[in-house]
């Protein structure tokens, strides 16, 4: 089967998978630190699997924001970020000395794209996945590809309609009071004054923290006509009760302007990773087959 490589690169952990066709079967995990060592900790372990068995190509699903225009001066460079250290590093760093095709793309792209093709959204020809917690990403899948344009979709930054009388000033270093700012793990702990687990489930604040969710889900829906919404994250997998109490407040958000979204619909349309924690090294792994297919073609036509 064809050897393939994938790094997703978090903020908080590199996870490094060896894959076998699309199969993990190998993994290795790196504390994120600073750009050299972190990376430079991934090109080992890539370099020990290479020697073993020529690798194919090699996937990068990385945080953002980041340069994934293959065409930009600065490509595979991460963008202004509150992660210290991190701002302008290459991603792409020692990686070119493999020889071998290489894809990048963000870490909630790839995630979104494994869902859709391997995980809950299969037989979808659109998803979005949301990761909630540290921040919140998310992913888009439309025409079974990853959505790319200006940048990348950077929905955690959205700024939505705010609750009638919710004074929360928000806890976004860039925008205060976006999606992110609003219902991030920080933006919660900050709402709550501490743990927001240990918040009693009738607090009001936890209706103001699904009803903002609920808005973006709203707007997901009417700007992209998602199939599929998938929702991720310590955050968005630690609270069901309010991600489906944001589920439930969206058909009265659209108010009858799309056909069919009702409690049921809702029911199908939100829901959980089928992947888990694979989503995100899966959808590197996916990267890399679409660029060695991607390179096969280009010497075939060539």
């Amino acid at each position: 089967m064809t050897h393939y490589a994938g790094l997703e690169i978090g903020g908080t952990k590199l996870i490094a998978a060896r894959g076998m066709g699309r199969s993990i079967v190998e993994r290795v995990s790196v504390e994120t630190t600073t750009p050299a060592e972190t990376l430079g900790s991934a090109v080992d372990v890539l370099a020990r699997w290479h020697r073993e068995e020529p690798l194919s190509a090699i996937g990068v699903a990385s945080f953002g924001p980041l340069r994934i225009d293959p065409f930009a001066p600065d490509y595979g460079h991460v963008l202004a970020t509150p992660k210290r250290g991190w701002e302008g590093a290459d991603m792409l760093a020692g990686l070119r000395g493999f020889g071998v095709p290489i894809a990048l793309d963000t870490d909630v792209n790839a995630a979104a794209l494994a869902e859709a093709q391997l995980g809950a959204g299969q037989g979808c020809d659109s998803l979005i996945y949301i990761t909630i917690g540290t921040g919140i990403g998310g992913g888009v899948v439309v025409g079974r590809r990853p959505a790319h344009g200006l940048l990348h979709p950077e929905l955690g930054h959205m700024m939505l309609r705010r609750v009638a009388g919710d004074d929360f000033a928000g806890a976004c270093p860039f925008h205060g009071d976006c999606i992110e700012g609003l219902v991030s793990g920080p933006a919660l702990h900050k709402r709550f004054g501490g743990d927001a687990a240990a918040a009693a489930a009738q607090d009001r604040r936890w209706d103001e923290v699904a009803t903002d969710l609920a808005q973006l889900l709203a707007n997901l829906l009417l700007a992209l006509s998602p199939q599929r919404i998938v929702i991720g994250g310590g955050v968005g997998l630690g609270q069901q009760a309010m991600v489906r109490n944001a589920a439930a407040k969206v058909p009265a958000i659209v108010a009858g302007y799309l056909p069919g979204i009702d409690a049921d619909a809702m029911g199908r349309l939100i829901v959980p990773p089928a992947l888990g924690a694979d989503a995100g090294p899966l959808g590197a792994i996916l990267l890399a087959e679409a660029a060695a297919m991607t390179s096969k073609e280009s010497l075939r036509r060539g």
